[in-house]
């Protein structure tokens, strides 16, 4: 068992590290959007993780006794983060991110070029090809049903 004071400490601490993690939770959510069902799932993930870490330090700490100070400290700890670094934290990280992701399309674009002109040249002959073969298709099968009526009435 630690001192009293090691415990609020290591509980402060702990809420930081809490708040860190959902603010990384939070980058992702900026950087790739996704529904509210894999928001509520991330969420869940992220409670049960929660509990588990609150579970480990009341566990290790002070025997597994829930102390109140301790909870206290964990909210002073996320407030403090909250105040202090969160906003800005998810604001720049996330903006480098999708800078980084940007950067990254545009190369990707640069690089890709070719296969794309390629592509499109593809494209725009088998319309081209498409097209004669319809038209010849059709004319085959109108000649076709000309001689077929021509036979019958013989």
């Amino acid at each position: 068992m630690v001192s009293e004071n090691e415990f609020l400490l290591h509980s402060l601490i702990m809420g930081g590290f809490l708040l860190f993690v959902y603010d990384i939770l939070r980058i992702i959510r900026r950087v790739i959007p996704h529904g509210g069902f894999w928001v509520a799932v991330e969420d869940l993930a992220f409670w049960v993780y929660c509990g588990a870490e609150v579970f480990l330090l009341m566990y290790h700490e002070s025997n597994g006794t829930l102390r109140w100070f301790a909870v206290i400290g964990a909210m002073a700890g996320m407030f403090l983060y909250n105040k202090l670094f969160s906003r800005l934290f998810v604001k720049y990280v996330s903006l480098g991110f999708k800078k980084l992701l940007a950067g990254i399309g545009r190369i990707l674009g640069w690089l890709l070029r070719p296969v794309n002109l390629a592509g499109r040249k593809v494209r725009r002959g088998t319309r081209r090809t498409m097209g004669r073969l319809k038209r010849f298709l059709k004319n085959r099968l109108t000649y076709f049903l000309k001689a077929l009526k021509i036979n019958m009435k013989v």
